[in-house]
């Protein structure tokens, strides 16, 4: 497959990934005048923007999240396969799987079709649109967890660790770090699927994002407010937190807690027992190594273009498959709620 002089038109600049015919950047780090974003997660939707080209759910999350200050001054929605045509650059947004309105982006001009991944993840999700597999001549993929040792569990058998744990110990509060976009809707609607038909208690930095994905038709059922709940009702229940409030005195009110995280990071063992998790959950919301890999294959790329996270063992893998591939070095991108 041929890939005609892409470098002429799509360039790696400070900003970010740089559309130069097109006079727009993606996923950019800085205010720039016009942008196209794949998903609400700060580091890749940036407050401040002039022009914003975005699903109307990943719109609506920078909304809240931003306030009026902060976000897009013109917001334009696009719906998957909806496409444009910008200055000879067409345009279209294809589903990423990542969270709900997480897109990647297609562009096609000079006859070559360029797909950029954002972040995304092959596994089920209730939440949001499943990822769907664009050939394409260039794939520039995200690579947080390219190395071979990530290749997560099934998510149901993650979800019996903790509701076994529930069973073994019915007094205790489970209190489950989990970032409020994406990962926090997706363990409610995990753990629903598993059974668990209670009422599941949110820390108050989980509730409005909960309250807009149930805008956006995903039902999660009953949700209550643990901030003011007693104590004695919280005990033999699930309490979704953010990562950094599971280890602060708020979760010390909680009835004998049990610390848990939920993150594709969970596998690595030493980052649990730094964090004093006591179950962890390796539940990711981004493509493990066997999925990196079937995806690169799955989009018939002739070029492969790797940008955040592990990089070089993606790339090694790509070239010995006969694939053009190097990496990008995108400053500023990388897991958000790794630094929750």
């Amino acid at each position: 497959m041929k890939t005609p002089s892409v470098e002429n038109w799509l360039q790696v600049r400070p900003e970010g990934l740089y559309v130069v015919p097109a006079d727009l950047y993606i996923d950019p780090q800085r205010p720039v005048e016009r942008a196209v974003v794949t998903h609400g997660h700060a580091d890749h939707a940036r407050p401040g923007q002039e022009r914003v080209l975005a699903t109307a759910e990943t719109l609506a999350i920078m909304r809240h999240r931003m306030g009026a200050e902060g976000a897009p001054r013109a917001p334009q929605a696009l719906r998957y396969g909806e496409a444009l045509e910008i200055d000879g650059v067409r345009l279209r947004l294809a589903p990423a799987g990542h969270v709900l309105g997480s897109a990647q982006v297609v562009l096609e001009h000079g006859g070559c079709r360029v797909v950029v991944s954002g972040d995304y993840k092959r596994r089920r999700d209730p939440t949001c649109a499943p990822f769907e597999v664009v050939p394409c001549d260039v794939f520039i993929t995200e690579a947080t967890f390219g190395l071979p040792v990530f290749q997560h569990p099934a998510d149901r058998d993650e979800m019996a660790k903790l509701l076994h744990s529930l069973q073994v110990f019915p007094e205790s509060a489970h209190v489950v770090g989990c970032y409020a976009l994406g990962k926090c809707q997706r363990l409610i609607m995990m753990l629903r699927e598993a059974g668990w038909d209670g009422p599941i208690w949110l820390h108050g930095a989980q509730i409005g994002l909960c309250d807009l994905y149930r805008a956006h038709g995903v039902a999660l059922g009953e949700l209550r407010p643990a901030t003011v709940a007693d104590r004695e009702s919280l005990r033999g229940g699930i309490v979704l937190a953010p990562p950094s409030a599971i280890q602060d005195r708020w979760a010390r009110r909680l009835p004998d807690p049990v610390v848990c995280m939920a993150s594709g990071w969970m596998q690595v063992r030493q980052r649990a027992k730094q964090r004093g998790v006591q179950l962890p959950l390796i539940v990711s919301d981004h493509a493990d190594w066997p999925e990196l890999q079937r995806t690169v294959i799955e989009t018939g790329c002739a070029q492969l273009w790797v940008t955040h996270g592990q990089e070089e063992p993606l790339v090694h893998w790509a070239r010995g498959q006969g694939i053009d591939a190097r990496a990008l070095y995108l400053l500023g991108l990388g897991e958000e709620e790794e630094a929750a």
